[in-house]
């Protein structure tokens, strides 16, 4: 835990956390009310999101709420040391530092969960993990939970399907004002700002390869798009497949693109997406990211095992040679590059994602004990109240059905 705080550090955090406050509308209409019914009032509350401005400004909306909340990264890379003073300035819990191995990063993860919170927020399912296993005493006053991303959502399936969920979720990241956004708009334009300041490389007319076609591949490959690369995606399911075709890109196998591919991002959720073979053929220069949540989708070991000399280019940059003489740059070290290599999707998507968050724990903490151990999707009255407060602080106009368009609808009679 953050014990001493450095004041030159918690300065500057804090004024990122107010700077990205003012892009959250959501955030701050739902302080509003929080302020006044004090929802969460006697629980605890432990949260694991990357630890940055954003996240620093759901944990302050969850303790206006009244919750006494510990806060930790879901990735040792991710988390920002200013925004980390910042909280325990102000008295959070706080237990994460940049860079921390991962026996420390473990012990934080661990610290955070040993206030035995009443509801937990999750990104990535190493929360759930933990106390399915060696601190299942952590979960003793557990309502239940929140898992951001799709990597923890597909545990929690598992362990549903297994019988081995020991208390109930929600599935936040399958929110349509989650996913829909965060995924697709966040993703695409934080993993290109990211590569770009990263390198100080252009975009336009180079060959990005996208690893998986879900909704964070679609941002990425979008964005590259735009950004003038011509955009090959390797994918495994055929729907997806056959969208990305549609949607103007070249779709081929991972083993047919790895020699023609100047930048590739792997978006998939899954190990082993980049391999051995791969880099055999892949072009002197070639940069390698990763924007999923592990660090697993390019193969670290066989990379590893390939180079006869490794070296650090730039921060963030890790040149392997190859004994051809060949360079394979990859960029943060195969974490996720948005957040390991930049600040993460911009403020204003996030709005909507902790929007969902903060509702679904509200949700959890008055209703948790009455539910099942099972993964739930967020509820449609929560997830269009986030809509509908963005559209109303984005100044939209919404057109609203008449009670004729109404029964329209309802009947099945023209």
């Amino acid at each position: 835990m953050i014990e001493k705080v450095d004041p030159i550090l918690a300065e500057s955090g804090w004024k990122k956390i107010e700077w990205v406050r003012l892009c959250m509308p959501v955030l701050s209409a739902l302080e509003a009310r929080f302020e006044k019914e004090k929802p969460l009032a006697g629980l605890r509350v432990s949260v694991s999101v990357h630890l940055e401005a954003k996240t620093a400004n759901l944990c302050l909306l969850l303790r206006t709420a009244g919750a006494e909340v510990a806060v930790t990264g879901c990735n040792p890379l991710s988390t920002q040391d200013d925004v980390a003073h910042a909280l325990a300035a102000r008295g959070f819990r706080v237990a994460a530092r940049h860079g921390a191995s991962m026996e420390e990063y473990h012990e934080h993860l661990c610290e955070t969960l040993s206030i035995r919170p009443h509801v937990m927020v999750d990104d990535g399912g190493d929360f759930t993990a933990i106390l399915h296993g060696e601190h299942p005493e952590y979960a003793e006053c557990l309502i239940g939970g929140c898992e951001e991303t799709t990597t923890g959502i597909r545990r929690l399936e598992a362990r549903e399907k297994a019988g081995a969920l020991s208390f109930p979720m929600f599935a936040v990241n399958d929110a349509n004002s989650k996913h829909l956004f965060d995924n697709r708009y966040g993703t695409g334009q934080s993993v290109w700002d990211a590569i770009m300041h990263m390198t100080n490389m252009v975009v336009a007319g180079k060959n990005v390869v996208v690893a998986g076609y879900g909704f964070c591949g679609k941002g990425i490959a979008m964005r590259a798009k735009g950004l003038g690369a011509r955009v090959i995606v390797t994918e495994v399911d055929p729907f997806c497949a056959l969208e990305a075709n549609m949607d103007g890109f070249r779709v081929m196998k991972m083993d047919d693109a790895a020699p023609l591919g100047d930048i590739f991002v792997s978006a998939t959720g899954c190990c082993d997406v980049i391999v051995g073979r791969h880099y055999d053929v892949m072009r002197d220069g070639a940069l390698i990211s990763n924007a999923g949540h592990f660090d697993v989708e390019a193969n670290k070991p066989d990379l590893e095992a390939r180079a006869v000399e490794v070296c650090e280019r730039k921060p963030g940059i890790i040149c392997y040679r190859m004994a051809n003489g060949r360079c394979l740059n990859l960029l943060a070290d195969g974490r996720l590059v948005n957040l390991a290599g930049g600040n993460g999707h911009p403020a204003e998507i996030m709005d909507m994602s902790f929007g969902i968050q903060a509702l679904c724990v509200e949700k959890m903490a008055k209703e948790g004990r009455s539910l099942a151990n099972k993964l739930y999707d967020v509820p449609p009255e929560i997830d269009r109240e986030v809509a509908r407060l963005k559209v109303e602080a984005e100044g939209l106009g919404l057109d609203v059905l008449t009670p004729e368009q109404e029964a329209y609808l309802a009947g099945y009679e023209g």
